[in-house]
């Protein structure tokens, strides 16, 4: 394969061999213009003739330099714009990354570290006393690494630091969203964008992969904030982000292009309000439940959840709209309301939503008000249920994967609750702390395990061991917050987004096996006998 360097060289080479010829052929048509009066008066050897010569060739000569000049940019720029060299750039990209990084993505992946080997000696100097030597450095190195798992067996649970996904573009901006791609488990979407009213600065939505903590692979820019982002489970290059101003876009990840494919700007059912989540949903439409089809779901703050269909574009349909439940309603028989206690809207926010794992006809929206309401989507004009136990908004649901009647919820009003989906009143509150939880996570590993981020710390509680308190925590550093966690779907690792842009990925060591713990209350037999195989 021809470098760059080598083109060069032969195109250089070519230019020149041409420049003589190109002289003479230039001079020789410059003297035939020349009149033969003028001619005649010339006398050769005169200083008139030299001069005019000279200028010739040196004019002649700027010409040409600057010819050669602009077709070297012009084949470099070629060069530079080429899809092969382009390639060829990526490839070596992401050897550099796995050169760098190949300890962390080793711990990442549960995978042995490469050490450097070391430069072998010959072997005249490994005879006699050298060899006695190289044998008591490898028993003391031996030696050492039995300290050092010694050393580890007694260190408690903890968060290893690998690496985080940031650059420059994200610094100070606040992570608001994360979602693992669906079929590659090491490409991940970021949100990015500012929760509050005040603060809202431009958006930004990122495709990182795990190959290169360092840079994104695409880069979708916004006037408007990001608050949440998902992949697409039936066709996993399409990628759904919601925005602080009502609207829905859909980007195509394998296109270099940063225009949407679909988005609901247009649209006349937009949301009027933040989209505070959105996530794809497959449902079956028919009874035999061989046949699928795949809606986006999203909640706003305009107090509406909506389904929306990629038909010819963004088609919308109101799955519920959520209504404030009135304080009349817990007034004594007789007392009437007085006129300032009228709402002023009888939406009541949207924050979050759960489909069920199992029967995607039923899920769980929180509400502003603090409330979840368990809903259906084959009724649209009241609750299920209504499960009352936070006294602010609602940030997150999870149901749990492996006891599927049992659900997580975390609030503004700092705390915690697992809920059991046929009562209800909460199960189990957590407030450890005081501050606005705002993201929840169930370990894909354990029954037992989940992690939190509030605004000062991320904890990882594990109610095998302890209800009371969570089993690691990891403190943020002085003006940051943690915003939102999800754990890796295949490796004991966890990804925390912080108000500054960064995504950090923590190794989980040291976490205690099910045989170090194993509970005889209501913990265990809540979340216990189901505990070893998933949903």
């Amino acid at each position: 394969m021809a470098t760059t360097w080598d083109l060069y060289d032969s195109f250089n080479a070519l230019e020149l061999s041409s420049l003589p010829v190109r002289q003479s052929i230039i001079s020789s048509s410059s003297k035939a213009n020349v009149p033969s009066k003028d001619r005649d008066q010339r006398r050769p050897g005169s200083t008139t003739d030299k001069n005019s010569e000279a200028s010739s060739l040196m004019d002649i000569e700027n010409v040409i330099l600057a010819k050669m000049h602009d077709d070297e940019e012009d084949h470099s720029d070629a060069i530079l714009k080429s899809e092969k060299f382009h390639q060829d750039l990526f490839f070596m990209e992401r050897v550099l990354m796995e050169n760098i990084f190949q300890p962390k993505l080793a711990a990442y992946r549960q995978l042995p570290v490469l050490k450097e080997p070391e430069p072998e000696e010959p072997e005249d100097f490994l005879e006699g006393e050298m060899l006695e030597e190289v044998e008591e450095e490898v028993k003391k190195e031996e030696e050492e690494e039995l300290e050092i798992g010694a050393e580890q067996a007694t260190i408690p649970a903890n968060l290893e630091r690998l690496w985080s996904f940031s650059c420059d573009l994200t610094k100070g901006l606040n992570v608001s969203s994360l979602s693992w791609n669906k079929i590659n488990p090491d490409l991940l979407a970021v949100g990015y964008g500012h929760f509050g009213f005040k603060e809202q600065k431009k958006g930004l939505a990122c495709c990182w992969s795990i190959k290169n903590p360092m840079w994104p692979e695409r880069i979708y820019q916004s006037p408007h904030g990001v608050t949440a982002v998902d992949f697409s489970i039936g066709a996993p290059n399409l990628l759904a982000v919601g925005y602080y101003n009502g609207t829905i876009a859909v980007y195509n990840v394998q296109s270099n292009s940063n225009v949407p494919v679909l988005d609901s700007s247009e649209s006349p059912q937009k949301h009027l309000g933040p989209v505070w989540q959105l996530q794809w949903i497959e449902q079956d439409r028919g009874t035999t439940g061989d046949d699928k089809r795949e809606i986006l779901v999203s909640i706003s703050a305009d107090g509406r959840i909506s389904k929306w269909v990629i038909r010819k574009g963004l088609d919308c349909h109101d799955l519920m709209r959520l209504r404030r439940t009135t304080a009349s309603s817990n007034k004594k028989g007789g007392e009437k309301e007085k006129k300032g206690e009228a709402l002023i809207s009888r939406q009541a926010p949207g924050m979050c939503f759960a489909f069920h794992p199992k029967d995607t006809n039923i899920y769980l929206a929180g509400t502003e008000e603090g409330h979840i309401h368990k809903c259906s989507c084959s009724y649209n004009e009241q609750y299920l249920d209504t499960y009352k136990g936070h006294k602010g908004p609602v940030y997150k649901i999870v149901w749990n994967p492996f006891c599927l009647d049992v659900f997580l919820s975390c609030s503004a009003d700092w705390g915690v609750i697992i809920w059991q989906q046929e009562n209800v009143k909460p199960f189990l509150s957590f407030y450890p702390t005081t501050h606005v939880v705002y993201d929840i996570a169930w370990s894909p590993k354990s029954s037992y395990i989940f992690a939190a981020a509030n605004e000062s710390r991320v904890e990882i509680w594990d109610l095998r061991i302890s209800t009371l308190d969570p089993l690691i925590v990891n403190v943020a550093n002085p003006g940051i917050k943690f915003t939102t966690v999800l754990f890796a779907k295949q490796t004991d690792c966890l990804l925390v987004g912080d108000s500054d842009g960064q995504v950090a990925v923590y190794e989980l060591r040291n976490m205690p096996t099910v045989s170090d713990s194993v509970r005889r209350d209501v913990i265990d037999t809540l979340l216990g006998p189901r505990s070893n195989q998933p949903g």
